[in-house]
């Protein structure tokens, strides 16, 4: 196959182009990383100096180099089925992926050049976030299905998105901030809940004997809100109040979680590794419940980054897994069903939140959790690793059913 054929099947549809960035961004992101903890804590060479802060640079690369290319990829799959509207075309997304993909690349060589390329990269790659929002706006503003609720609030997020990204560019510790605490409670919380509310029952439906589909209108739109409404208060310093609105919405997905049948989900292994990423969601924002109330009564944060791991590494990061996994098998024109080493995998990502989680609490001594670290992230790229080995190669090859997309 000549890189003429290979180019028009890989960009034949958006999720094959966006996964992809995902996928390679999995693995580049954790790289990085662990380069970097080897000089601040394995003690195997001198700690790095970047252009900015590591931390800053790993927030970025998280919550918006990397959930956001399987964001875009999915929500341009679904966004015409949601709401019976026109595909997305290929002249929009393909554009959009490539400045994003540039724009990441960039990124990381801006960390050792310097702030100039740095903020280039950040000038493509908001473009490139550009016309992926308006190629989703496009759908949705031209659809007339009567129901839009998730997708408007998808598309609020992106939008919100959008602008928080020029918060890296300025380099000013007040707008990093917001878009670091943004990214996390205006943007990633509110679609991957949206995602989960439309989608996991859907799913359920069709394979769990005898369901009922629980998709209740208030909880789509108490999380959302709540989200808003906690980060506003982290940002303004009150985090000691974050409770009020982190225990309804813990209460929330933990009602969820039971309502959408975790266990009965656990005989289709494709089915429940959606389940259990959700599962994630309720411990989470049990965490930040915990978490706030501490600090309000002992001025302690306890639990440090415990809860802010639990949520983007065990809810976002496992639905991650498990919806590639899904929309990759499916769209690929292979069945949808899990092997021994899939359902393998995802069981054993698991244990990099679990792990994260254990590295914040109080009373470790600093070798065992710097080794925590570096262990988390090990274990992340053997998992993705293996599952980019197993699926990387079906987005430039044409479909086993001989489907278009």
């Amino acid at each position: 196959m000549n890189f003429h054929k290979i180019w028009n099947t890989f960009s034949s549809a958006p999720h094959r182009m966006f996964f992809f960035g995902g996928v390679v961004q999995s693995i580049l992101t954790l790289t990085w990383w662990l380069i970097d903890l080897g000089g601040r804590y394995g003690v195997l060479y001198a700690p790095i100096s970047w252009t900015i802060s590591a931390t800053n640079a790993h927030a970025f690369l998280m919550i918006y180099g990397f959930f956001p290319f399987f964001i875009f990829g999915f929500l341009m799959t679904t966004f015409p089925r949601w709401m019976n509207g026109n595909e997305v075309e290929r002249r929009a997304y393909v554009p959009a992926f490539i400045l994003l993909a540039v724009g990441t690349f960039l990124f990381y060589a801006g960390l050792i050049v310097g702030f100039v390329l740095l903020k280039i990269a950040l000038l493509l790659f908001w473009a490139g976030w550009g016309m992926g929002l308006y190629a989703l706006l496009t759908v949705y503003l031209r659809a007339k299905h009567p129901d839009k609720r998730h997708a408007t609030i998808a598309s609020a997020a992106l939008m919100i998105g959008w602008l928080l990204i020029a918060g890296f560019a300025s380099d000013e510790a007040r707008l990093v901030a917001i878009a670091k605490v943004g990214g996390i409670w205006l943007i990633l919380l509110p679609v991957y809940f949206a995602v989960s509310h439309r989608m996991i029952p859907f799913f359920s439906a069709n394979v769990i004997p005898e369901y009922k589909i629980v998709r209740p209108d208030w909880i789509l739109a108490l999380i959302p809100g709540f989200a808003l409404v906690h980060g506003i208060l982290e940002l303004t310093g009150l985090q000691a109040w974050t409770w009020l609105v982190d225990l309804p919405m813990a209460a929330s997905a933990i009602y969820l979680t039971r309502a959408w049948r975790l266990r009965e989900s656990l005989a289709v292994p494709i089915l429940g590794m959606l389940h259990i990423g959700f599962a994630w969601l309720g411990i989470a924002l049990l965490l930040y419940t915990i978490q706030s109330l501490a600090l309000l009564l002992t001025g302690q944060l306890i639990l440090a980054k415990a809860p802010l791991h639990a949520l983007t590494i065990g809810y976002f990061t496992s639905i991650v897994l498990g919806m590639a996994t899904r929309v990759t098998l499916g769209h690929s024109g292979q069945a949808l069903k899990v092997d021994r080493l899939t359902w393998g995998i995802f069981l054993a990502f698991q244990s990099v939140a679990v792990l994260r989680i254990i590295s914040e609490l109080p009373g470790l001594g600093f070798t065992l959790r710097s080794h925590l670290y570096l262990c988390v992230g090990v274990v992340w790229l053997a998992c993705f690793g293996l599952w980019s080995y197993k699926f990387a190669a079906v987005y430039w090859k044409p479909r086993s059913d001989g489907g278009a997309g």
